[in-house]
């Protein structure tokens, strides 16, 4: 019944991470996003990997779709670190046209 319980907790991530990197996409900015959560994110489900691993090698076995969502999750809160240093590049290049003297600003 954990085991259960563990799946629906990692699938309500998973929906939500699909979700997450669409606003951020969309966004185009790193404004209201911490690279330090992605981070911390990515480390817990890396954590919990590392759990699973430890307890297989002590003969408890965990079902595979509990492995599935674990590596699916932690792939897509990479893809999501990886969109916001895309923004980030975004974000420096706004500021640099908006700058005095940027493109911008020699255009007007």
């Amino acid at each position: 019944m954990a085991d259960v319980f563990e799946l629906f907790m990692i699938v309500c991530f998973g929906v939500s991470w699909p979700l997450n990197i669409y606003k951020a996409w969309k966004a185009r900015t790193t404004k209201g996003s911490s690279i330090q959560f992605y981070f911390l994110i990515l480390v817990g489900y890396l954590f919990g990997i590392a759990s699973k691993v430890v307890k297989l090698r002590h003969g408890v076995s965990t079902p595979g779709y509990v492995w599935f969502f674990y590596i699916l999750n932690s792939l897509i809160v990479s893809i999501g670190i990886g969109i916001w240093f895309r923004n980030l590049r975004l974000d420096r290049m706004h500021a640099i046209r908006s700058a005095p003297g940027g493109i911008d600003a020699q255009t007007r």
